[in-house]
């Protein structure tokens, strides 16, 4: 469901403006209407009145907790359910933070990360977006999201930014607490600027090596990373948001000097954050995180040349969770299960004797 159907859906029932506002707010913001005052029984037209059950009903199986995994203080990565099975990962860090999915699978096909290990399976509706947000508001506050979880914002474009703009309309969330991460693409540099939401940016960069990136981000498209840097700076000036860039930590792979040297030159006076992110292990993935050593490191030396460097540790580290892991541990039982249903099916089929 994308929310431009359902504001469509309210107008058909006779809704105006104010309706449909208090709706969304309240939906999104998770608090009850206020019955004292304007009591839903005779703000809302007769229509959408008797349609509200029905609604409200539906947007609460947007998404259903399927399991929740406690992975450190404040932090915890929830396995939602969506309405036709499917099911994607969000994730609530500390200080009212939350990171949200954007596709179920992805199609970057990353080589550290087990979400497009499966490819794509489809993309999320804004309203399927939304819903994250509200399943988590309704365990605690949250203030801050972030489109970091399973897909690439950027490949599902509209419904991110439908999303974006009702969480920073009538979702009370400062248009600077919500975060569009991508690995970089021309569409999302030339749709951020026009939105009248105007999110902070997250760039996936991983390496300043353009072959190797090839290499890590293997569908990404292939943007000079100089050229990168130079758009999300200017986004960055435009809004007054630094950018934060991403990168995941392999040892061996991308924590040398050399690319520490990349970093200074390219990042030097820009308006930026670099987030390291220890590699969280995967199954199957021989990949490892550097020593805490050397990750201090590296910190301290781009804190040296003046840029603002952080570690972000990947949330689940403690129960193997990295994102995509859990979907992926439910989902094998279940094929299993489907493709066991399907053998017996056909087995009964070729016993059956047809009659004459």
């Amino acid at each position: 469901m994308r929310t431009t159907d359902l504001r469509q859906r309210l107008r058909d029932l006779g809704a105006k403006p104010c309706h449909e506002d208090r709706l969304l707010r309240g939906w999104s913001q998770v608090c009850s209407y206020d019955r004292k005052h304007s009591p839903a029984e005779t703000f809302f037209p007769l229509a959408l009145r008797n349609e509200l059950p029905a609604i409200e009903a539906e947007l609460h199986g947007l998404a259903q907790l399927r399991s929740e995994h406690p992975a450190a203080e404040s932090v915890a990565r929830l396995l939602v359910e969506l309405a036709d099975g499917s099911m994607v990962e969000s994730v609530l860090l500390p200080r009212g933070g939350l990171c949200v999915s954007t596709q179920v699978g992805c199609a970057v096909g990353c080589v550290f990360c087990m979400s497009g290990r499966a490819g794509l399976q489809r993309q999320l509706g804004s309203a399927e977006i939304v819903a994250q947000v509200v399943l988590a508001r309704r365990r605690r506050a949250v203030s801050k999201v972030v489109f970091m979880g399973m897909g690439e914002p950027a490949h599902n474009l509209d419904n991110v930014c439908e999303a974006i703009e009702l969480l920073g309309t009538h979702g009370n969330i400062g248009h600077k607490n919500l975060v569009f991460s991508t690995v970089g693409d021309l569409r999302v540099f030339e749709r951020l600027t026009q939105d009248k939401v105007k999110p902070a940016l997250a760039l996936s960069l991983h390496t300043t090596d353009a072959t190797l990136r090839a290499q890590l981000l293997p569908r990404a498209p292939q943007i000079a990373i100089e050229e990168l840097v130079e758009r999300s700076e200017a986004y960055a000036r435009a809004t007054s948001y630094p950018v934060q860039y991403q990168w995941t930590l392999l040892e061996g792979v991308n924590d040398s000097d050399a690319e520490l040297e990349r970093i200074a030159q390219l990042l030097s006076g820009k308006y930026a954050v670099m987030n390291f992110i220890p590699f969280n292990a995967v199954d199957g993935l021989n990949y490892r995180r550097p020593s805490p050593e050397r990750i201090a490191f590296m910190v301290h030396t781009l804190k040296q040349h003046g840029i603002v460097a952080k570690i972000r540790d990947s949330a689940g580290q403690e129960i193997e969770g990295a994102c995509g892991q859990l979907r992926a541990r439910t989902e094998k039982p279940r094929k299993k299960q489907l493709a066991t249903e399907i053998t017996e099916i056909t087995e009964v089929k070729q016993t059956v004797v047809p009659r004459n």
